[in-house]
């Protein structure tokens, strides 16, 4: 017989959401485990005594984590996908009944909250990782990824020098034919500072960009599809973005220029759990961040009982500066040098002691001075010989090359540290951490980016971007720990279930005489 469903509204209904949702849910469980009660006492110093009351500070870092386990960056998103689910409503706390919080709470509560409270619910999560045995503590892998910013291209503007506008454009800048007719959208608020809008580049970088600028004009506007792509040569040093002024300009090779910020992040090898991450400014290379990053994710492992040894990290993170201060520091490097490295010219030997080297004709070419190199910035010690020396040589053409008259050159001031380095990078365990590298840190980004909200900042400022970066990290290390927790449980259910059997086979001959009396 065919059946019909008719529904009718009951009036009154008996329902209890702990009824409803399952053992086995993944909410359910992570509301067991995740207790964040401490944030009660750290939060209370940031609200009034009287007034309205505000969201409870619980119900928004669950909220918070649930769009980044969700993956959802929209705050609207959220709070309309979290009104549909019952276990998110259970793991919130929350009643089918009960209203969530306005989205615009939600915005308002993550800028009323400073770095710090979400560093600390980062921490909290993290020991409690640590207490499960997820983190090993002695190889960290460090890599970084850039993060498109809350803020267009469309709306960059030219910093302003002392000088008027219209000087400084005819100074430095060919204008493209996309700046003559196109019509650049305008943010609606400026948000940069006085100091972000001036140009503090010095006139040998401006010339630079001049010529930068010039050959763009010529390559880049005259390619088909030029004007509707609106191609154009964009640099941190003559533009910002009114909208984010802490966004910076940044290119991959084969990929279009973005404003993005750099996330760092550090990686321990045990289980793959995130042990550090912060938002950088994305106009410098990796390596000018690396000190920091190890002061602070070793004062971090080290207040979690946890010994670091060995410091994993691609090429961008190499420089002679770096590879010191992590041995200064107790810390093994294994980070791959620039190719441009080769520790003095072809052919020419170097003597420790008398710190000189000697030309493949037997000459002495002695130290110098140590002194900085303007273009890269890193110290450097110069060689230099004599024009005695050389006059006559059989290979000074091909040596000195068309107007040198003496041998000069210059080699990195950490040239000891460099080699020390590069040995271990070469040896067997070195080839091992770049594996434990590549397995590591760089799936975790690609899960971050991908999966868990961090494709996109949906926040403004560097601070704010910071606290996103925290959550995404925290939501990646709860759902590791929850899996982590379920393996071990069916490897302990396992293991009873072979001691079990140990015991009885132990104990069939007893049993069964025991029958037969």
């Amino acid at each position: 017989m065919q059946g019909k469903k008719d529904y009718q509204e009951k009036l009154f209904a008996h329902f209890q959401l702990s009824e409803r949702i399952p053992t086995d849910n993944f909410y359910r469980r992570l509301n067991e485990v995740l207790h964040l009660d401490f944030l009660y006492p750290l939060t209370k110093p940031y609200y009034g005594e009287s007034g309205q009351k505000s969201i409870d500070p619980i119900v928004f870092f669950k909220l918070c984590l649930v769009g980044y386990l969700e993956n959802l960056i929209s705050d609207r998103k959220l709070i309309l996908h979290s009104s549909m689910r019952l276990d998110i409503l259970y793991f919130l706390g929350y009643d089918i009944d009960e209203e969530l919080p306005w989205h615009s709470t939600i915005s308002r509560t993550r800028q009323l909250f400073p770095e710090s409270v979400f560093e600390e619910v980062f921490t909290k999560v993290l020991s409690m990782c640590v207490e499960k045995g997820m983190v090993s503590g002695h190889t960290q892998a460090i890599d970084s990824a850039p993060v498109k910013a809350n803020a267009s291209m469309d709306t960059l503007e030219l910093k302003v020098p002392k000088e008027d506008l219209d000087a400084h454009l005819r100074k430095i800048r060919h204008i493209s034919s996309r700046d003559k007719e196109a019509i650049i959208r305008k943010s609606q608020k400026n948000k940069a500072s006085e100091a972000q809008q001036t140009i503090t580049a010095t006139p040998k970088e401006l010339q630079a960009l001049k010529s930068r600028n010039k050959k763009w004009a010529t390559e880049q506007d005259q390619r088909p599809g030029a004007g509707n792509k609106g191609a154009r040569y964009t640099s941190n040093k003559t533009h910002y973005s009114p909208t984010d002024p802490d966004a910076r300009i940044s290119v991959k090779p084969g990929k279009a220029r973005k404003l993005n910020y750099m996330s760092q992040l550090s990686v321990d090898t045990g289980h793959h759990v995130i042990t550090d991450i912060k938002a950088y400014h994305a106009d410098k290379k990796d390596n000018q961040y690396l000190q920091d990053i190890t002061k602070r994710l070793k004062n971090r492992l080290h207040k979690q009982g946890l010994l670091w040894r060995n410091c994993v990290a691609d090429t961008g993170y190499s420089s002679g500066e770096n590879y010191a201060f992590l041995e200064a520091i107790g810390l093994e490097s294994y980070i791959p040098p620039h190719g441009t490295y080769k520790g003095g010219p072809e052919g020419f030997v170097y003597h420790k002691e008398q710190d000189h080297y000697v030309c493949p004709q037997g000459k002495i070419i002695p130290f110098k001075k140590v002194f900085l190199d303007y273009r890269t910035q890193t110290k450097k010690k110069e060689y230099r010989g004599s024009s005695m020396q050389c006059k006559g040589c059989p290979i000074a053409q091909v040596c000195l090359g068309k107007s040198a008259k003496e041998k000069k050159f210059s080699v990195t001031y950490y040239r000891e540290a460099y080699e020390r380095n590069n040995k271990r990078v070469h040896s067997t365990k070195g080839r091992h951490m770049k594996a434990k590298r590549q397995s590591t840190v760089e799936p975790v980004f690609g899960t971050l980016t991908q999966f868990m909200g961090l494709r996109k900042i949906n926040t403004i400022g560097i601070q704010q971007a910071n606290k996103v970066m925290h959550m995404s990290a925290i939501a990646y290390n709860l759902k590791k720990y929850l899996k982590f927790m379920v393996k071990n449980a069916k490897i302990e259910a396992k293991a009873m279930g072979h001691l079990f059997s140990s015991l009885k086979d132990l104990f069939r001959p007893q049993i069964k005489s025991l029958l037969f009396v």
